[in-house]
């Protein structure tokens, strides 16, 4: 074979030419170098068989491990439904407290989740419910329009997961980094305690934003109420206690895991006491939560119109007022979800699709029971995988636990002193706030920081919605610099009596990258007096129209300065894409399976040719 003219290990059909020395060879190839249309249908995997019995089985997790449920199983699976519950009830009243919804919005949120988790659900230890992220971004759209707009959001929210886990779109997060997503929880749980600074301290106002929190905190300082700080840090103070007694040893340290995990429930309880037994006449010397709404909430269908303060919002009125959060918190309830089951996986796969198809169907269903928003847990389903939770099946019993209290205790409710509610989140947030994930990121990658750092600033400044698409927004322009500016090695190599330049890009290249490219190829081949250019792109796996585009002009660059291109190792799609911009001008200059003495010989056989 004639290494002069091969290709890739290929012969192409010969129209011998001359050009400043080096010869070219231009023609039919025997390749077919022709391309396909994208198959959209691979992206969203369609598939035939959509009814078949393995589809089903994987479709409903609950019909492959239910069959083999062990009854040895169900004694720790109640055990940790049961620590759970008692968990998701003063949580989910704070979390509604939060959102600026009655109390029993909390609870009414608490329930169906585990439900449908129960049925759809591949995680054992993943818990549905109201979380104080979703409950802080409803609360912006909705504490002054009304529980049917948080309705409304779940409804929606959760239609937009199902589709997107249908639809196998689920990589969308993957655009949210580490580094945002550290800053958006940082943020989200400072602002979630400044607002409860105020019931903390027993002030009057109600605002949940950073800035307007702390100016209320500011400004109505001097109504400090003693008791309520008193009972309020006190609880915080008991709180962290309590925490550190799952560190027990010997004898104790069942005692003090259980202790641990109940302690929410613990201090509330505590609180709801100490006020009861303090009242007089009905007045107790805290703040109470008042009337909790006893009973099951009504099965609906979620609000697609409202009446607020006499005005009538249709549906298009209500989408527009809940704004960018129909979009910001479905991705935030996948996050969330799709990293607890990621957490909690010790090693096994992540049905990603699965576990959207199920939070999504959690919110659809939860809406038709006055339900808000919800996704995974964190707090809660670490404590189910701490109570030695078995299979989904735990999620029963919490449920069941969340429908009692509201039909049995939501009298007691009423004595519950908000300064203790307020405790509870407050000593949530204090393991929310990610220092370590900052100190990890400063570790790790020092410029990653100041995406965390526009985050975190921007969603306490202007929002939790506007503070995510910044700093997605900031870590998108480092990802497009970086591709835009791919390290170009070069070196000079002498083979036999013919010096070259050969230029190495280090990645794939893009429309970004292109003209930084041919820049850097011109003004190296005008600083080296070298007789040919090679670039080797063996790291280049991909390139766009735009480069293929611009490798032209290199060509027609160089040719002014009398210095012929040769591309060497490229990948054989990457040398399909530039023949099918022009064969006659790519076709003999790129050069596969040869070593550079070999192209160094073709070139100096060709000028004695030309000679």
């Amino acid at each position: 074979m004639d290494k002069c003219n091969a290709n890739g290990g290929k012969m192409y059909r010969n129209i011998p030419q001359h050009e400043n020395g080096l010869a070219v060879t231009v023609g039919d190839a025997e390749d077919d170098y022709s391309e396909e249309l994208p198959q959209l249908g691979e992206l969203f995997k369609f598939r035939n068989g959509c009814c078949s019995t393995k589809l089903i089985k994987k479709r409903l997790p609950i019909l492959t491990w239910l069959p083999n449920y062990n009854r040895q199983y169900l004694v720790e699976d109640i055990v940790a439904g049961l620590t759970v519950g008692l968990t998701v009830i003063p949580q989910g009243i704070a979390y509604a407290v939060v959102a600026g919804l009655e109390p029993q919005y909390g609870l009414y949120s608490a329930f169906m989740g585990c439900f449908v988790y129960f049925v759809f659900g591949s995680c054992k230890d993943i818990t549905i419910g109201p979380t104080a992220i979703m409950s802080l971004m409803v609360q912006i759209h909705v504490a002054n329009l009304g529980p049917p707009f948080a309705m409304l959001s779940a409804f929606l929210a959760g239609c937009i997961i199902l589709i997107l886990g249908l639809l196998n779109l689920g990589f969308l997060v993957q655009f949210i980094s580490m580094p945002v997503t550290a800053g958006f929880t940082s943020a989200a749980a400072i602002t979630i305690a400044s607002g409860q600074v105020k019931s903390l301290l027993g002030l009057p106002g109600k605002s949940n934003e950073f800035l307007d929190s702390w100016e209320n905190v500011i400004h109505n300082i001097h109504q400090t109420k003693l008791w309520d700080s008193l009972l309020g840090i006190g609880t915080i103070v008991v709180l962290l206690l309590m925490m550190q007694l799952k560190n027990l040893e010997g004898s104790w340290k069942t005692f003090g895991k259980y202790i641990s995990l109940s302690r929410n429930a613990i201090v509330v309880i505590g609180g709801t006491v100490l006020a009861y037994c303090l009242s007089t006449d009905g007045v107790a010397p805290f703040q109470l939560t008042g009337n909790v709404t006893s009973g099951l909430p009504p099965v609906q269908l979620p609000p697609f119109s409202a009446v607020v303060h006499n005005q009538t919002y249709s549906f298009t009125d209500m989408v527009s007022e809940l704004g960018t959060s129909v979009i910001a918190l479905p991705l935030i309830a996948i996050l969330e979800s799709i990293a607890i089951a990621k957490a909690f996986s010790k090693g096994k796969s992540i049905d990603a699709t699965q576990e959207m198809i199920a939070l999504g169907l959690c919110n659809i269903v939860g809406s038709f029971f006055s339900s808000m928003p919800v996704t995974g847990s964190f707090t809660r389903s670490a404590v189910n995988n701490s109570s030695g939770v078995r299979t989904p099946a735990g999620g029963i019993t919490t449920g069941i636990i969340v429908l009692l209290a509201l039909g049995l205790l939501a009298g007691t409710f009423f004595y519950i002193p908000k300064t203790v509610l307020a405790a509870v989140i407050i000593a949530a947030m204090f393991f929310m706030v990610e220092f370590h994930a900052a100190a990890e990121i400063w570790r790790t990658k020092k410029i990653d920081i100041i995406p965390f750092f526009v985050t975190l600033i921007t969603c306490l400044l202007l929002g939790l919605e506007y503070g995510m698409v910044i700093g997605i927004g900031v870590n998108m322009c480092f990802v497009l610099y970086q591709t835009s500016r791919p390290t170009i090695r070069h070196y000079i190599e002498r083979v036999g009596n013919v010096d070259m330049l050969v230029v190495v890009p280090d990645q794939s290249l893009v429309y970004s990258s292109a003209e930084y490219l041919k820049a850097r190829v011109v003004k190296l081949s005008q600083q080296n007096p070298v007789e040919l250019v090679v670039i080797d792109g063996y790291a280049v796996n991909y390139i766009d129209s735009t480069v293929a585009k611009i490798l032209a002009g290199i060509i027609e660059d160089l040719k002014i300065q009398e210095r012929p291109v040769v591309f060497w190792n490229w990948q054989r799609a990457v040398q399909h894409t530039a023949f099918r911009l022009d064969a006659e001008l790519f076709v003999p200059r790129f050069k596969s399976g040869s070593s550079l003495d070999e192209i160094a010989k073709c070139w100096s056989l060709d000028n004695r040719i030309e000679a």
